[in-house]
């Protein structure tokens, strides 16, 4: 799995009467004449919808809108050297404060996207023209056709400082996006959809094929845009509301048709990329003490329970599931946030957004599915979460969902109470054991009475059968305002072991529930 997102420089990492508002910005987009509105009384998602439901009744074609084959056998170098120019950035608001430039095809990218502009009135298609990019020291700028199309878009926002406009949030490849909050760089992806992921048939990567952008009222602190999903087996209209800020949130209200049955649908689906952490047992030659841009999945239970699952690199493919009936959230989360745990100076993982799910109406009964591929790469995606519903609607009818995601690193109050600090791991003093060390802190945690040390209640799932709990202490850990719980334990087969541990005291409950798996 590979994000095929690009950040805003265009690298991988190693989205009035007389005058309308939508006519404003067009007359800023570097004078460019758009075509007349095709009028409207209103455009939304039920429009979007319609196509998407008309879509799913045709076969798929792959051959719609494909660039010229000579434009996808460029180089990675000679790709990147496309720029889009940024005053020709088209301004959705009159005072300009929102601004969307677009990517260039080929290499990756061998479908061009349609892109309209919506104001009150009609919707309107923005054109391409070679004009709006810079093609550096590339020769064939004067071969790419002048209805080429673009390969996706990016939304710019003054959210550091009042004077520069922001790349906030960047739609590009397949059903990919990404985004990031203040003070951030770019990390993990989120998609559309996931088809099929993780199963020994292949899996599929819908494209977003078309994308409406409206145009804001004066003054709005959000703007929406709309996409229309098209794949082999499914299609799908979606709707983003946008909000940069110091976390950056967007809403999406989804509808999903199915082309035809699929084995697995994934909703909400987060990628990211885990290397190295504290909890890894394989080496590597690398200066850097952790490689991550998340490392750990957390889950909000319905009956209120949270529950951290630390991420790891294994050594061959692993798959869990978590089992949610009409879960509240979930979300890859980068808590680690300290440079000296890094130590690079070029791509600061510690600034690396995390991405919580904030489930909207009743989801009914499914799984949070995890899953973690081996790499010895940091240039691979090798982690992906989403939501497994268990039922799906017939052919035809409409799965229709919604849900926020909140991009930042402000997850103080993700969970209310103490949490996962770190989660380290040896090979014990016992003969066959595993020493599991995880630091606890936040919460209450801090303000516990003097000399009172919470408990630990730790669990082996299958029982004595699976595995043996050889000992457990609870000692304060003043480096961190919090308490560290060391447990040996010896599996008994050689199959995965899960173990749970949380913190209470007087039978109140201190902490979310760490969930780990010995392989």
């Amino acid at each position: 799995m590979h994000s095929g997102a690009v950040s805003g420089n265009g690298t991988r990492k190693p989205g009035r009467r007389s005058l309308s508002p939508a006519l404003c910005a067009v007359l800023l987009w570097a004078g460019t004449a758009l075509p007349a509105a095709v009028a409207r009384a209103e455009f939304g998602l039920e429009e979007v919808a319609n196509k998407a439901r008309e879509l799913a009744r045709q076969p798929f074609s792959e051959k719609e809108r494909q660039v010229p084959e000579w434009l996808t056998k460029i180089t990675y170098d000679q790709w990147r050297d496309i720029r889009f120019r940024p005053d020709h950035a088209l301004a959705l608001d009159p005072a300009g404060r929102f601004r969307v430039q677009f990517f260039h095809t080929g290499l990756y990218y061998h479908r061009a996207v349609a892109i309209n502009l919506v104001d009150g009135k009609g919707v309107r298609p923005v054109q391409f023209s070679p004009s709006q990019f810079d093609y550096g020291k590339n020769t064939f700028g004067k071969r790419v056709p002048a209805d080429l199309g673009y390969a996706g878009l990016r939304l710019h926002y003054p959210i550091n400082t009042p004077t520069y406009h922001d790349e906030v949030i960047v739609f590009v490849g397949a059903s990919y996006f990404r985004a990031l909050g203040k003070g951030e760089v770019y990390g993990l992806s989120a998609r559309g959809i996931g088809v099929d992921t993780a199963l020994p048939s292949p899996e599929e990567f819908p494209d977003f094929r078309e994308f409406w952008l409206v145009t804001p009222q004066p003054g709005a602190a959000s703007v929406t845009v709309y996409a229309l999903l098209d794949g082999p087996s499914v299609t799908g209209a979606y709707r983003f509301d946008i909000t940069p800020g110091d976390e950056t949130t967007v809403n999406v209200a989804c509808r999903i048709f199915l082309r035809r049955p699929v084995q697995k649908l994934g909703i909400a689906p987060l990628t990211s990329m885990f290397m190295r952490g504290e909890n890894t047992t394989r080496v590597f030659q690398d200066f850097r003490p952790e490689i991550h841009d998340s490392d750990g999945l957390l889950l909000n239970f319905d009956g209120g329970e949270w529950l951290w699952r630390p991420l790891d690199n294994p050594t061959s493919v692993n798959a869990s599931s978590f089992l949610m009936e009409n879960p509240r959230g979930f979300g890859l989360i980068q808590r680690d946030r300290e440079f000296d745990h890094y130590q690079d100076l070029e791509t600061h993982s510690e600034l690396r957004p995390s991405v919580w799910v904030s489930v909207q109406g009743e989801w009914g009964r499914g799984r949070v599915e995890l899953v973690e591929i081996p790499t010895n790469r940091e240039i691979d995606d090798n982690v992906v979460a989403f939501w497994v519903p268990d039922a799906l609607p017939p052919s035809g009818d409409p799965l229709a969902l919604a849900y926020t995601l909140f991009w930042g690193g402000g997850e103080a109050s993700r969970p209310p109470g103490g949490r996962v600090i770190a989660t380290r791991r040896d090979r014990g003093t016992h003969e066959g054991a595993h020493r599991l060390v995880v630091d606890f802190a936040g919460g209450e945690l801090s303000r516990l009475r003097e000399g009172k040390t919470p408990e630990a209640i730790v669990s082996v799932a299958g029982g004595a059968q699976a595995g043996e709990l050889l000992e457990q202490q609870v000692v304060s850990n003043p480096a961190i305002g919090g308490w560290r719980l060391t447990c040996q334990v010896r599996p008994k087969t050689d199959r995965p072991l899960e173990l749970r541990a949380f913190l209470r005291q007087d039978d109140h409950v201190l902490t979310e529930t760490w969930s780990y798996v010995l392989r």
